[in-house]
């Protein structure tokens, strides 16, 4: 895989001045070190030094980030934040994770892992997800939504079955969305609150799927987040849809690379 992608870059080398690499990837990773350390998508990756590789290989900068932050850099950049200050973006895909935009730059944490909000407990039962039942990803993710409605049917589908059922009246289908969209309110209810954004902008399954989950996220929203703090919120689907993944590499090369330049 590192070989093909070596390849690639080399292809772009004979063509322009490559600045900096950026890779996007889900975690566990190290962004610091330029680690990947065994992503359940990437078996037998365990403990690759990916920064390493291809700086050695090539002698550019690179750079590594989690998917969530990844996204979130591109939607800042090119996307639903751009001009905003202060912004989420909330991946709602296989998984749930959270990039956050504070003060004009990505927050990483003291040890790179803000933004699990995955693993925020947000109801005392549902599917297993995040390692955890009840867990926010149990409820808005597509292994959350695939989880609930084999609890309600007893029936294995996607998320994207799910949803194509509801949107043909499936009632099953229909009633786990809501149940979806609700808890996806309530935990936007909390960033908002926690957090005092300008923007939430949500991902995959809500950017394909919005009509099915934007009427009851909101009222949810109204019930449970200050009126003042919520009414300073927009909430987006994201502007860069299917072109997200690659952008995402891109906003990591260029934050890192304005960071290294910035700190030279």
């Amino acid at each position: 895989v590192l070989e093909r992608c070596a390849l690639i870059i080399e292809e772009y080398q004979e063509e322009d001045a490559i600045q900096a690499i950026g890779i996007s990837c889900g975690g566990p990773l190290d962004s610091e070190k330029g680690i990947i350390q065994s992503p359940p998508n990437l078996p037998l990756w365990d403990d690759i030094e990916i920064v390493r590789y291809f700086e050695e290989r090539f002698g550019i900068p690179t750079f590594l980030e989690n998917d969530a932050n990844a996204c979130a850099l591109a939607e800042w950049y090119w996307g639903a934040g751009v001009g905003s200050s202060s912004m989420i973006f909330l991946t709602f895909g296989t998984g749930l994770g959270a990039g956050l935009i504070l003060d004009s730059r990505l927050y990483r944490g003291v040890n790179g892992l803000a933004g699990e909000a995955g693993h925020i407990r947000i109801a005392d039962d549902g599917p297993m997800c995040y390692y955890k039942k009840g867990s926010w990803e149990s409820y808005c993710s597509g292994c959350g939504i695939s989880g609930l409605y084999k609890i309600a049917t007893g029936q294995e589908r996607s998320a994207k079955e799910v949803c194509a059922l509801a949107d043909a009246n499936d009632p099953a289908a229909k009633k786990v969305l809501e149940e979806s969209a609700a808890k996806l309110g309530l935990g936007i209810a909390l960033l908002i609150d926690l957090l005092n954004v300008e923007r939430i902008i949500i991902g995959s399954i809500f950017e394909r799927s919005e009509h099915l989950f934007r009427s009851i996220m909101e009222e949810v929203i109204e019930k449970e987040a200050l009126q003042t703090s919520r009414e300073a919120c927009t909430i987006l689907p994201s502007g860069l849809g299917d072109r997200l993944g690659d952008m995402a590499a891109l906003g990591v090369a260029r934050d890192g690379y304005q960071r290294s330049t910035r700190n030279a």
